[in-house]
């Protein structure tokens, strides 16, 4: 047996045996975020309306609170990995694919972090 394809062997370009992780972490946020977006719809079928201070109080104790934190958590870093391969498929030259992967970087850490920001501070009665 060989090492990957028949070219792939002529060329010494065997496996790169990092695919599966990647694939692998996708899929894991994917189930996530569907158990937390369903949670998230029945909690909110559940609340008496949706008014602000109603939504405000539910999220300010720490179940929905850290429910609430772990979905955008999870929601941009599946976004951040599907975009990665989008990035990694198109993006041709090294410098481009570079600049493009860390402004993605940037972009999804600071989203997550002002989400995390932002329920944290709902949580902690910052509300008014």
């Amino acid at each position: 047996m060989g090492n990957g394809t028949s070219i792939g062997r002529v060329r010494g370009l065997g496996s790169a045996k990092t695919g599966a992780h990647h694939w692998l972490l996708q899929r894991f946020t994917a189930i996530g975020n569907l158990l937390l977006v369903l949670w998230l719809a029945v909690s909110l079928v559940l609340l008496p309306d949706f008014g602000y201070a109603s939504v405000a109080e539910w999220i300010a104790r720490p179940i929905p609170a850290t429910a609430m934190a772990l979905l955008v958590v999870s929601t941009f870093w599946h976004a951040r990995l599907g975009l990665q391969v989008l990035i990694e498929d198109y993006v041709h030259e090294h410098g481009n694919k570079f600049a493009c992967i860390a402004a993605l970087n940037l972009a999804a850490f600071a989203g997550a972090a002002f989400g995390v920001f932002c329920v944290v501070r709902l949580a902690l009665g910052a509300h008014a």
